[in-house]
């Protein structure tokens, strides 16, 4: 189930450059591949992961420093915004296999610069005509200090009861980190081309994967108290009172519509069979289970 095999990792003559391998999605395949070429902004971000590989220092927006930091690589994947897909594929060498990560915040029906972001990211690549794939995860979880499951916890422990727009009737597909990284990975060294969408094996509600996060942690899961989206925006700022996670109108309002996507492409075209999501809750909340 999208487990990292031997056979996805580099042979010897390849040289693969992460961009971004501090943040969470690219510390997590640096260490699925050991041998890459970590190419980050921050020396010292890069240093708190506890990686030992020498990294190389440049900032997208820099473009010299970045087409030195990948002038050997054949390879290359890039956990940086999708905006900024034309700086990576300008800074590549020309026969580098490229594979960058998306979002499905490009199918969202409320424009903001993250999904707008995407979009020109995607369109950029498509219009390349360079060898590789854009990757549209869903929501990702299992990530070390990623925050979305983690935050849901822990509202519900400070809450009896979970105040969700529409009683949490959307859809949401989620998807495990070790997934991603064997989707980057299969991306990487197969024949697949153009933009996938990623996600978990199956669309549940927003309720229903709240109460899974509740059983995972240990906790009983929260009656749902459901309310108007415009209501729950209003009341956001009372999330900035200590003790509670912070949660903007934004991000309230994309509650409402539905993330269900079909994976015909990510099995066929990469191979990989996301596991299920209380298999990866078992393993994000291991102390609390049975």
């Amino acid at each position: 189930m999208g487990r990292i095999c031997a056979s996805c990792v580099p042979m010897v003559a390849e040289r693969v450059a992460i961009i971004g391998a501090s943040g969470r999605s690219g510390a997590a395949l640096a260490r699925a591949l050991p041998g890459c070429i970590p190419v980050v902004r921050d020396a010292q971000r890069w240093a708190a992961t506890g990686l030992a590989t020498e990294p190389r220092i440049a900032d997208l927006q820099q473009p010299d420093a970045l087409r030195r930091a990948l002038e050997d690589a054949t390879h290359i994947i890039s956990t940086a915004h999708a905006r900024h897909a034309g700086a990576v594929i300008a800074a590549s060498p020309p026969g580098a296999r490229l594979v960058f990560l998306g979002s499905t915040r490009r199918f969202s029906r409320w424009p903001d610069a993250h999904g707008n972001g995407v979009r020109a990211g995607e369109a950029a690549f498509l219009a390349s005509g360079r060898a590789g794939v854009m990757l549209h995860p869903t929501m990702i979880y299992g990530a070390e200090g990623e925050n979305n499951v983690q935050r849901l916890a822990a509202l519900m422990r400070r809450l009896p009861i979970l105040p969700l727009p529409n009683g949490g009737a959307s859809l949401v597909q989620p998807i495990h980190q070790s997934d991603v990284s064997a989707c980057v990975l299969a991306a990487l060294h197969g024949s697949a081309q153009g933009a996938i969408t990623i996600a978990g094996p199956e669309a549940m509600t927003y309720a229903a994967f709240c109460a899974a996060i509740a059983q995972a942690c240990g906790l009983r899961p929260r009656p749902v108290l459901p309310l108007p989206a415009w209501a729950l925006m209003a009341a956001s700022p009372l999330t900035r009172l200590p003790g509670l996670p912070r949660i903007g109108p934004d991000e309230i309002r994309r509650l409402t519509e539905d993330k269900a996507f079909d994976m015909t492409m990510m099995r066929e075209a990469l191979g990989v069979a996301p596991r299920p999501l209380a298999e990866g809750l078992r393993q994000m909340f291991r102390p609390f289970s049975p």
